[in-house]
């Protein structure tokens, strides 16, 4: 099982959910208004004068396979349009 954190802009907020009903994932936690830059380029998402945008992240617990799937989906919207960001990230769950 994995815990698998995603954290995009909120412009792509539409696709993350039709990509999480795709996957047939119904649990998650979702955070919105979440600010941050990130660790390589890009511009921060802050909800400033000087940096409007912000974030949205998310939770969600799913089996090895759903998240691979996912990261896979995920990577594909991401590629279309690199600048707005959304970032993939998963650990192994024992309990």
């Amino acid at each position: 099982m994995k815990a698998v954190f995603i954290a995009y802009n909120e412009a792509q907020g539409e696709n993350v959910m039709e990509i999480l009903r795709k996957c047939f994932i119904r649990g998650f936690t979702m955070w919105e208004h979440v600010q941050g830059t990130g660790t390589k380029d890009g511009e921060p998402h802050m909800g400033s004068h000087a940096w409007p945008t912000m974030n949205s992240a998310l939770i969600t617990f799913v089996d090895d396979e759903a998240s691979k799937r996912l990261k896979e989906r995920l990577k594909e919207i991401d590629e279309i349009k690199p600048q707005l960001g959304l970032r993939f990230f998963s650990w192994t769950i024992d309990e």
